[in-house]
């Protein structure tokens, strides 16, 4: 497991407001770093599917869809183990 530690600056009721949410623990980071790149994930899905609606005329295929999702996650897999 890697550690991260950072500092952020807040105004102070934005501060005070997600302090009372309970966003500014590490549990909360977490989730909300994890929900962020599972949109980011099904956004690079979508995008993909944009884009082989424009080059292709016909409904794609449940394997046509299945290896852009596959193409996907293998970019995604490959930037994080790069650390982008």
């Amino acid at each position: 497991m890697t550690t991260f530690e950072f500092k952020l600056e807040l105004s102070d009721r934005f501060a005070r407001d997600a302090l009372a949410a309970g966003f500014l623990n590490a549990k909360a980071v977490r989730s909300l770093i994890k929900d962020a790149m599972a949109r980011r994930a099904a956004q690079e899905v979508l995008d993909g599917a944009a884009r082989a609606q424009v080059a292709m005329s016909k409904p794609m295929s449940m394997k046509a869809i299945q290896a852009e999702v596959s193409a996907v996650r293998r970019e995604r897999d490959s930037k994080d183990a790069i650390g982008q």
